[in-house]
């Protein structure tokens, strides 16, 4: 949520606190706002981080942003211009960064996928396209390493952009497959992360919203399944504090771990897992 909205300095107070103490790896910020004499992004992290913006900003300053704190040596993006409308949402698009993770992870992608977010006028088959779109990024980049999908995706697990997204149902053409972290660590629980508990959500443009799970972190799966564990998802920034909610949507934070052996190999002795070291990323969304 921009800062013009809902008492910023305490909300970013709350926010900056939040991600200090869960000391992401990775984050990806939406609705964030860079202008000439301000920059939202380094207000809320600091120093010390390697930040790619999105590829669209509204006229008054408001965007996405990926942001780690390892070197990211290449990034990607596309604006959907000629996805579904032409007045599309100004901060549409998706960006894929070139992350150089330490060993043993070494090269990750991290995509940042934000499609349009109104809920009229079929949306959903302007996401859909839009998913196609990002996922062909994606490809273009190159299939090896392990590749994170974070993002504010605007539509519910059913929907057929999530569903393309979790290996559910190919779209022109087109199949891919991500393990929904939530999902994972959490099966059959909804999620809500957009959800009218939180006044904010009854306060804002959508006052009649009934709550769906719309924000994701996802690890793409090759022939064997996601190459990254999920160890652990959470929801944050769920709860007020001192009567004050951070923000609209609750973000999620999400451990990703090497998976116990190889995948696709077999281990020696069926009888004896080998022992491996949990090498952590934390991804935060």
């Amino acid at each position: 949520m921009e800062r013009r909205h809902a008492d910023w300095q305490r909300r970013r107070r709350l926010l900056a606190q939040g991600l200090h103490d869960w000391q992401p790896d990775v984050i990806a910020l939406q609705e964030v706002v860079r202008c000439e004499d301000y920059d939202g992004v380094r207000e809320l992290l600091g120093e010390g981080w390697h930040v790619a913006a999105h590829p669209r900003w509204s006229e008054d300053g408001a965007g996405a942003a990926v942001a780690g704190r390892w070197p990211i040596t290449a990034v990607r993006t596309d604006t959907f211009d000629g996805v579904g409308r032409e007045a599309m949402a100004e901060w549409c698009g998706v960006t894929v960064a070139e992350v150089q993770a330490p060993s043993p992870f070494g090269t990750m992608m991290v995509v940042h996928h934000e499609p349009s977010w109104e809920r009229g006028q079929e949306p959903e088959r302007e996401r859909e396209a839009q998913a196609v779109a990002a996922a062909r990024l994606v490809e273009a980049m190159g299939g090896a390493g392990h590749v994170v999908l974070l993002g504010d995706f605007d539509a519910a697990p059913d929907s057929a952009s999530v569903r393309f997204w979790t290996g559910r149902q190919s779209l022109s053409g087109l199949s891919v497959c991500y393990r929904d972290a939530w999902a994972t660590a959490h099966p059959g629980e909804p999620g809500r992360t957009f959800s009218p508990v939180n006044p904010l959500v009854r306060q804002g443009e959508m006052p009649e919203e009934e709550g769906r799970r719309v924000d994701y972190i996802m690890v793409r799966c090759d022939d064997y399944g996601p190459t990254l564990r999920v160890g652990l998802c959470e929801q944050v920034f769920s709860e007020p504090v001192e009567g004050v909610w951070a923000s609209d949507h609750y973000g999620l934070v999400a451990d990703l771990l090497l998976p116990g052996h190889q995948p696709g190999s077999w281990v020696s002795d069926c009888g004896t897992l080998p022992r491996r070291a949990e090498v952590t990323s934390r991804q935060v969304v």
